[in-house]
């Protein structure tokens, strides 16, 4: 028997959600633009080696979670997992890095990934994430974070911490790596098969393992922050001074690495602090060798990406309810044939004026017609008979006083300003 229900890990988007959606969407486009981030639209599919090479062949995403297939061309493909190595593929493909630097980009939309079923993970799920490639100024990394930030407030959420760290550079990890493998050695055949692996391609990661992660022996291990070599050191204390002068509240985890083997120097991640194990609602840092990892110029860069269901899951059910609630401007209410040429009239004019206008097209009677024009909230309802008709007039019904008054279609939208 053929199965037609929606595939594991995906969600309807229905109306009565759909509000919302639009709502976080918008609000992220305008805090962008006043930040002066500009749009990029990348495929929701790239050669499978942009994120083996952009995203790291020994993270999670990597190895388990990528929907990968062969096109008809024999090429392997992959649905996107994250947003980043699109945006820098495109930065390098399109040559932006020729224009004024540094570029500043902004995207919405779905991302992919075989995760495990959880509340707040889907495997279809939508990001919202900024990008700035051509500056290593720590003034970049903290007007990035002090967007999220001023984004949560506008949204409304304000049940969330700043978690903050520093993951150095090449030059500190590998003095860190190999102080930190020395401390794990003992331990290694005893950690997860994940971290086993971790060890000697990227140890660091192993301090971020949910399973690993909470053992004596890796809570206690050196951490990078403290092992930052001159340059990193002093870009850590310019971007907390920074957030310091911005007032930007933030805690230092010295754990946190992220879960994408491109960033270096800072990374952060706003945590909501009532949603449960799938807390972080956006996530970044910076990544200084992705654009030439990609094929581009040795150009900096840093960014974040939330996930705009976790962002949902954040605002008050009020809250949600009322953007998508179901309401117009008027509803037209017709009775009999010979109205209906009109109402079509009176519709159009209306719409295109701006207002949310509808009507009934299920044949129901006049008290019908009156409740559904409460349903949707409607405060007047435009009544058309057949003498209205005659007449080229409207009926206008105040919903709530219940006072009606005839007006000509030529003062209708006259009468409305009144």
């Amino acid at each position: 028997m053929a199965d037609y229900a929606r595939p594991p890990g995906t969600a309807d988007i229905l109306p009565e959600q759909a509000g919302a959606w639009q709502f976080v969407e918008a609000k992220a486009r305008e805090v962008c633009e006043r930040y002066h981030f500009r749009e990029v639209r990348t495929p929701v599919f790239e050669h499978t080696e942009v994120f083996e090479r952009g995203v790291g062949d020994t993270t999670d995403i990597v190895q388990k979670e990528m929907y990968t297939f062969t096109d008809r061309g024999g090429r392997s493909m992959t649905l996107r997992p994250e947003g980043t190595a699109g945006v820098v593929r495109a930065f390098n493909e399109e040559k932006l890095y020729g224009g004024n630097l540094p570029g500043k980009f902004f995207y919405l939309g779905p991302m992919f990934r075989y995760e495990k079923k959880q509340a707040g993970r889907y495997r279809q799920f939508h990001q919202y994430g900024v990008e700035v490639i051509g500056s290593d100024d720590a003034r970049a990394d903290a007007e990035v974070i002090e967007l999220a930030d001023c984004y949560l407030k506008e949204l409304g959420v304000d049940k969330y911490r700043l978690e903050l760290n520093s993951v150095g550079c090449p030059t500190c990890r590998a003095a860190h790596k190999a102080l930190l493998l020395a401390h794990l050695a003992p331990v290694k055949e005893e950690l997860c098969a994940d971290c086993q692996t971790r060890f000697d391609k990227n140890p660091l990661r192993i301090l971020d393992c949910k399973i690993d992660g909470k053992r004596p022996e890796v809570m206690s291990a050196p951490m990078i922050v403290d092992h930052l070599c001159a340059d990193c050191a002093a870009h850590f204390a310019g971007v907390k001074g920074y957030l310091d002068a911005l007032r930007v509240t933030y805690e230092l985890v010295p754990t946190m690495v992220r879960g994408l083997d491109y960033y270096t120097r800072t990374a952060f991640e706003f945590v909501g602090t009532e949603l449960g194990a799938q807390s972080t609602i956006i996530g970044g840092g910076r990544y200084n060798g992705l654009v030439g990892m990609l094929g581009g110029p040795d150009l900096p860069g840093v960014g974040f990406a939330g996930g705009l269901e976790r962002l949902l899951m954040t605002l008050a059910e009020d809250k949600v309810a009322a953007l998508s609630a179901d309401t117009l401007d008027a509803y037209v209410i017709v009775m009999g044939e010979a109205a209906n040429r009109l109402a079509v009239q009176v519709m159009q004019r209306l719409r295109a004026y701006g207002l949310k206008v509808d009507a009934d097209y299920a044949g129901r009677g006049f008290k019908a017609q009156l409740k559904q024009a409460d349903r949707f909230s409607a405060p007047v309802a435009v009544i058309i008979g057949d003498d209205e008709a005659a007449a080229k007039s409207v009926t206008l019904r105040d919903m709530v006083s219940k006072e009606q008054r005839l007006v000509t279609i030529e003062h209708l939208l006259e009468d409305k300003d009144r």
